[in-house]
């Protein structure tokens, strides 16, 4: 090692993930129960150390994948915290990042194993060290590629209703949205296909079932978008 490296304080990188998922009702996020100290008990979001041959993004994808069983997760990193007391063990920075995941396709055995939970964005608990933090700024950030780019890809079955789309994106947007005035502004994007078929659960008559054209989602993704909700 060279010299000039040996005298410098030694400081731990830690990645923290917040993991958003809707259950087409609401938005939630993935929580664990600590299982050692300090904050033995309480809830955290997942996280680890980055390892020597890792990149920040390798590290997350890494955590993501060990409690979700998922690959591929479409995640975004988010803010570094570096005060010198958020850890009281050691000397930690931590590089947040968040995702969004269909709650549907997660593996629930491996939450299990994790004491893993779900919980909606008004009953989160109070979390460890600044992690309460960590999930504001990722909501605030959510909320804001929400307004600019499409969103849902990642969070709707394959295939939907223009209803689902509404209440995902009034869960997100924490706020009533117009039905017409909605559905005007999502035709207008051109990233759906209507499908012939309807989903027959809500009424009689049945709501016709869309999908997302993902050619056009990706490029629209690709580009700010300002869809103004």
């Amino acid at each position: 090692m060279h010299r000039g490296y040996i005298p410098e304080d030694k400081v731990f990188l830690a990645v923290d993930c917040i993991i958003f998922g809707f259950d087409d009702e609401d938005l939630k996020v993935l929580l664990i129960q600590r299982d050692f100290e300090p904050e033995k008990g309480k809830w955290s979001l997942m996280g680890g150390f980055l390892k020597q041959n890792e990149t920040l993004d390798d590290a997350a994808e890494r955590i993501l994948h060990r409690l979700t069983g998922m690959h591929n997760i479409y995640m975004e990193q988010l803010y570094a915290f570096s005060n010198v007391d958020r850890d009281p063990v050691a000397r930690t920075v931590s590089t947040s990042y968040y995702a969004i995941i269909n709650i549907e396709k997660h593996n629930e055995e491996l939450i299990e194993n994790y004491n893993a939970k779900w919980f909606s964005l008004s009953e989160v608990p109070k979390l460890i060290f600044d992690h309460d933090e960590m999930l504001d700024k990722a909501i605030k950030r959510l909320r804001r590629r929400t307004s600019i780019n499409p969103i849902g890809f990642e969070l709707l079955p394959e295939k939907f209703t223009m209803r689902q789309l509404q209440k995902l994106y009034e869960a997100i947007l924490d706020k009533k949205l117009d039905k017409r005035n909605f559905i005007n502004k999502i035709r207008s994007m051109d990233i759906l296909i209507k499908l012939n078929e309807k989903d027959m659960s809500s009424s009689t008559k049945g709501s016709y079932l869309h999908m997302f054209d993902q050619t056009k989602y990706n490029e629209k993704n690709d580009n700010d978008f300002y869809l103004k909700l």
